[in-house]
């Protein structure tokens, strides 16, 4: 074994006597132990980063869950086949049975104890078919005269002794006595409604002969609780139907009406209110022969429908206008559940359902992000299937209530917060309401309540790569071509005052770039769009042929100004660029009639004033300093033997410097490039003021576009904490991290071999 000390505590060493040699090593020590703690730090610090934004991230996928409370009975004892439907108030605190007798019992969902009851004034008169809309509150009784009740339960906060609660509440909103549907008194025997956001009712009837009937009831004050007149209904009539009704859908705000035959055909039908007539839009098969449509509803904004059958499948289906016709088109489907579906209900605020078998069985699903989170038994130690007559979800969707054949409650806690998300909504095409065909699309918010949010990460990713790939197509050649001249054959007094100069660009805010960029470069782009097009091929051309004529100077002249070439070429430079934008207005007259925008569009170009173009050179300007001054030092930091062994061999200047000096800087060089990518990927501001930030998927340099660093500094600010759309951003920046994190692991393991190859030269 050696018996070697450390320098630091071997200090009989003669080398170290000295109390300068102690004190040398003692800081060598701790200059190492703080260069070693500082890149600790440095990792620590990104690996806290990193695991930040995937803590942030992670609860966007999780499945749901629904936690059931011990089942209990409902104190007021009823024949189940009596009850017609359920509902809760909004945070699942109380809940209401509706009584086929026209009773509504108003009850705790915890313990089932009764909190009031209403009748209904229905005297001498059968209910026969009954509606509700579990999530508004409202309910349509079909009466045997052809007649309707319309109703609204509500809940009104209370606070006694400090104490919040909460009381029941039935308004008529249209008057306690009925309103005739059907004006031949025939019995109603299936009802649908839909209640727009003006108050406008829009019943929809089947009565005991087939006839369908659909009614506009329009109050005169909205909502208000006795004293309503209701004025002028409107009525449709539809006869055209020869099997029968199995299932009615109103949809588009009155406008259209689903109907569901006993063949499993789906007919579309648009209400012409002015003529009253139904006209057949389209006929459409939902099943094949071996199921048969137990079940649909619609989805929040009435424009899908959403089908359960027999088999156990959930199908989604919405109309798409094809050349002159509308067809319903089945978009996705569910077949998690086994069992027939016998109950469906839909969100009141997302594009979420939940769906209960016959097995009994509950499914909790998402359409736009096809997830299933989950399915839950409902009695977990039932031994054969339970019946369930009534099935009720609060609008927060976080209470969930069902009750069974036998009169016990099941009340359940829903865990359902992001649903919205999985890797088909973020990376793979969706096709969403109202849209043609599945498409990547970023669109956070809207006005309407109704809007399915689209979130989409593949447009913000391409417009990132987009924007850093134009910005480097414009930065990469100056800034190389720039260093190699700066730092081999400019004179050294040039380059005292060039390098400093264009070093000093990059402490230049990047928000006055991206100010001037929107503000200034894109309309002057714009209106010399020809000149700068021209300006690409006449530049090279121009310095080319100046080129050409200074070859034929004497050499004297060359001798004089050798490494002064660039400040020679400056007004020749200034002459181009005045000569390429006046020819760009003769070329525009002559090519494009004077208005080259007109031109692109006609030609099936998109033109926006703020561009990939005007990126792509702003950009370029903050990214040059950065490629140049690494790129600069790594060539002029190559051994001089190198290029002087070179040249006393005979190579020529050029020779040595394909063949010798870039090889030797192509480390540096390559470094200088990816550090100029990562700047560009991550650039906020300059993008931000310098394109319209329109998510859109189009590589056209006439285009704009959306980058993620771009999008998390628009929509943070007014994301609500701890919603999808927070936490969606989060995932944004978790991506972005991930995309420099690769470049430059990349760049570094090019950089070292790179530095293997050439380091023996």
């Amino acid at each position: 074994m050696s018996n070697r000390k450390s320098p630091l505590l071997n200090l009989a060493d003669p080398l170290v006597n000295s109390g300068y040699q102690r004190r040398r090593i003692i800081k060598d020590h701790l200059a190492r132990i703080m260069v070693s703690l500082g890149g600790c730090s440095v990792i620590l610090a990104i690996a806290v980063i990193f695991w930040f934004l995937l803590s942030s991230v992670l609860p966007l996928f999780k499945s749901a869950a629904v936690h059931f409370q011990a089942p209990v009975a409902v104190s007021h004892a009823v024949v189940n086949d009596e009850i017609v439907g359920m509902g809760m108030e909004e945070r699942g605190r109380l809940a209401v049975r509706f009584i086929k007798q026209g009773q509504l019992v108003f009850f705790s969902p915890t313990d089932g104890s009764v909190v009031a009851q209403k009748q209904l004034p229905l005297a001498n008169v059968e209910v026969t078919a009954f509606s509700h809309d579990p999530l508004s509150g409202w309910a349509v009784w079909g009466l045997s005269d052809g007649r309707i009740l319309v109703l609204q339960v509500a809940y009104r906060s209370t606070y006694t002794n400090d104490v919040a609660g909460v009381e029941p509440e039935v308004i008529y909103p249209y008057g306690q006595e009925p309103l005739v549907l059907f004006e031949n008194q025939q019995a109603i025997s299936r009802l649908t409604l839909l209640v727009d956001d003006e108050g406008v009712l829009t019943v929809a009837g089947v009565a005991s002969s087939g006839q369908v009937v659909v009614a506009h009831y329009a109050a005169e004050e909205e909502f208000s609780l006795d004293e309503d007149a209701v004025s002028g209904p409107q009525y449709v009539t539809i006869d055209n139907l020869q099997d029968g009704r199995d299932f009615l859908v109103l949809a588009d705000a009155g406008r259209w009406l689903y109907v569901v035959d006993d063949n499993g055909v789906l007919n579309l039908f648009a209400l012409d209110w002015d003529n009253g007539q139904g006209v057949l839009l389209s006929r459409t098969r939902l099943l094949d022969d071996q199921a048969t449509v137990t079940s649909m509803i619609s989805l929040l904004g009435g424009s899908s429908l959403l089908v359960g059958d027999s088999s156990g499948t959930i199908s989604q289906w919405f109309p798409l206008r094809d050349e002159r016709l509308i067809n319903m088109h089945r978009v996705r489907q569910f077949s998690e559940q086994r069992a027939p579906i016998v109950r469906l209900l839909s969100e009141a605020r997302r594009k979420g359902f939940v769906a209960l078998d016959a097995s009994g069985y509950l499914g909790v699903y998402y359409t736009t992000s096809e997830r299933c989170l989950g399915v839950f038994k409902v009695i977990a130690d039932a031994t054969a299937p339970r019946a369930f007559s009534a099935l009720s979800l609060s609008a927060s969707g976080q209470q969930l209530l069902l009750e069974d054949r036998e009169g016990v409650l099941y009340n359940a806690q829903v865990d359902n917060e992001y649903p919205e998300v999985s890797w088909s909504s973020l990376w793979e095409k969706v096709w969403y309401e109202g849209y043609a065909s599945p498409d990547y699309i970023w669109q956070s918010s809207a006005a309407t309540n109704d809007f399915e949010p689209k979130f989409s990460l593949v447009p913000l990713t391409f417009g990132t790569i987009k924007a850093a790939f134009y910005a480097m197509l414009f930065a990469m050649p100056l800034a190389i071509m720039a260093a190699i001249y700066t730092a081999y054959f400019m004179a050294p007094a040039m380059r005292k005052t060039v390098k400093p100069t264009i070093e000093i660009m990059e402490a230049l805010p990047t928000v006055i770039l991206g100010f001037l960029a929107g503000l200034w470069l894109a309309p002057f782009m714009e209106e010399h769009l020809v000149g700068l097009l021209t300006l690409l091929w006449v530049m090279p051309l121009g310095i080319l042929v100046f080129g050409l004529f200074w070859q034929r100077l004497s050499g004297r002249w060359q001798t004089a100004i050798k490494g002064w070439h660039g400040a020679v070429l400056i007004p020749v430079v200034i002459v181009i660029v005045w000569l390429s934008f006046a020819l760009g207005g003769v070329l525009e007259d002559w090519w494009f009639d004077g208005d080259v925008r007109r031109s692109l569009s006609q030609m099936g170009i998109d033109f926006d004033q703020r561009n990939a173009l005007v990126v792509g050179v702003a950009m370029g300007f903050a990214v040059i300093p950065t490629i140049f001054s690494i790129a600069e030092d790594a060539i002029f930091s190559v051994p001089k033997q190198l290029s002087m062994g070179s040249l006393a061999l005979g190579a020529t200047p050029w020779q040595t410097l394909v063949r010798v000096v870039l090889p030797t800087a192509s480390p540096g060089i390559f470094s200088a490039v990816m550090m100029g990518m990562g700047r560009a990927v991550g650039e906020t501001m300059i993008v931000l003021m310098a394109t319209g930030n329109t998510p859109v998927m189009d590589f056209s340099v006439f285009e704009g576009m959306r980058t993620l660093s771009a999008n998390i500094a628009v929509e943070m600010p007014e994301a609500e904490v701890e919603s999808t759309h927070y936490r969606l951003l989060f995932l944004a920046a978790l991506v972005l991290f991930m995309m420099t994190f690769f470049f430059n692991t990349l760049a570094e393991i090019i950089r070292t071999r790179l530095r293997k190859k050439y380091g023996d030269l």
